[in-house]
C-alpha cells in the first residue's frame, strides 16, 4: 500500500482553495456587475426625480416652458396648497380611503389565509384564486366594475339586491357612496396579495408550536390568540406598511371609476372621491402647472415618510414588550 506524502496533500488542498487575488477578482467583478448598476437604477429612478421634483416645487415651472423663465419662488407652492380647498379635500379623501381600506383588507386576507392555510390540499388552487384578480389589469376589472356592477340602473349589484327587496343604490354616482364604492374594488382586486403574504408567514410558523398546544388542549382562539398572532407579527407590520403607502398613493382606480360612472372629471362627483394622486395628476398633467404639481408630491411623499417611520418604530417597539 503506497502512501502520499503530507507535502503532496498540502500541494493538492491549496491548489483546491482560491488564491486571494482570485476572491479580491471575483469581488469586483460582483461589485461592478450586480451592485453598481443597482445603485445606478436607484438613484436615476427613485433619488434623482425626488431632487428634480423638490427643486421644481420651488419655482414657477410650467410644461413646455422656457427654462430661462423659470424663476424660484420658495415655498409659494406650499403656502397656495393649503389655502386650496380642493387639496385639502383630496388629502381628506386620501386617509379616509386609507382608513377604510386598510382594516377591511388585513382582516379579510388574514381570515381567509387562515382558511385556505387549514384548507389541506386545496390551498395551491384556493390561493391561486384570490390571486388572479391581483395580476388582472387595473383599467379592465376597473371598468367591468363600474359598468357591470355599479351601474345603478342594470348592475349586478342592484340587480341582486331588488330581488332580496333592499333598495337601489346609487353608488359611484353618489356623493355619500363613491369612495366607499372605489374602497370594496381596491379591497377585492388586492386582497389576494395579503393572503399570500399572510400565507407565507403561517407557513414560517414551526409546526411544533401547535402541537404543544394541541396536547395542553388549548382552544382555537387561545391558539391563534398566543401563537399565530404573536409570531405572525412581522409579517402583519409588513403588510401595514405596504397597504398605508399603496392606499396613500391610489390613482388608477378612482381616475377609471370616477370616469367611467359619468363623472365630468376624475374624483367627482363633486370632489368626493378626489384624492391628491389624481389632483396632482389634474394640476400637472391637464393645467401643465408642473411645479405646483410637484409640491403635492412632495407633501404627499413627507407625509407617507413620517406615517410609515412613525408606525414601523411604534409596533416595532410595541411587539418587543
Amino acid at each position: 500500500m503506497t502512501t502520499i506524502p503530507n507535502t503532496s496533500l498540502k500541494q493538492a488542498a491549496a491548489t483546491k482553495q482560491p488564491s486571494e487575488g482570485s476572491l479580491r477578482r471575483n469581488q469586483r467583478i460582483f461589485i461592478y456587475s450586480v451592485i453598481v448598476p443597482m445603485l445606478a437604477f436607484f438613484f436615476l429612478f427613485y433619488i434623482y426625480p425626488i431632487v428634480v421634483g423638490f427643486i421644481g416645487s420651488l419655482t414657477n415651472w410650467r410644461a413646455f416652458q422656457d427654462p430661462a423663465e423659470r424663476v424660484f419662488t420658495g415655498l409659494e407652492n406650499y403656502t397656495k396648497l393649503f389655502a386650496d380647498p380642493v387639496f385639502v379635500a383630496s388629502l381628506i379623501n386620501t386617509f379616509k380611503y386609507a382608513l377604510m381600506y386598510m382594516p377591511i383588507s388585513i382582516i379579510i386576507a388574514l381570515t381567509l389565509a387562515l382558511a385556505i392555510n387549514a384548507s389541506g390540499a386545496l390551498a395551491g388552487f384556493f390561493r391561486t384564486v384570490y390571486f388572479l384578480p391581483v395580476v388582472t389589469s387595473v383599467i379592465a376589472t376597473a371598468l367591468i366594475w363600474s359598468v357591470g356592477f355599479y351601474q345603478p340602473r342594470y348592475g349586478l349589484f342592484n340587480q341582486v339586491f331588488a330581488l332580496v327587496g333592499l333598495p337601489q343604490q346609487a353608488f359611484l354616482r353618489s356623493p355619500d357612496s363613491a369612495l366607499f364604492s372605489v374602497v370594496i374594488y381596491s379591497i377585492w382586486k388586492n386582497v389576494g396579495y395579503d393572503i399570500v403574504i399572510f400565507m407565507a408567514g403561517l407557513t414560517a410558523i414551526p409546526p411544533t408550536f401547535y402541537e404543544a398546544a394541541k396536547v395542553d388542549g388549548a382552544s382555537r382562539w387561545r391558539v391563534f390568540r398566543h401563537i399565530t398572532l404573536p409570531l405572525l407579527q412581522p409579517t402583519i407590520v409588513f403588510v401595514i406598511i405596504t397597504g398605508i403607502i399603496s392606499s396613500l398613493q391610489v390613482f388608477g382606480p378612482i381616475y377609471i371609476m370616477t370616469v367611467a360612472s359619468g363623472a365630468d372629471k376624475p374624483g367627482g362627483p363633486l370632489n368626493s372621491t378626489i384624492v391628491v394622486g389624481v389632483y396632482q395628476w389634474q394640476v400637472a398633467f391637464n393645467e401643465l402647472r408642473l411645479g405646483y404639481g410637484s409640491a403635492m408630491g412632495m407633501v404627499l411623499f413627507f407625509i407617507i415618510l413620517v406615517i410609515t417611520l412613525l408606525q414601523s418604530r411604534f409596533l416595532r417597539r410595541r411587539w418587543e414588550y
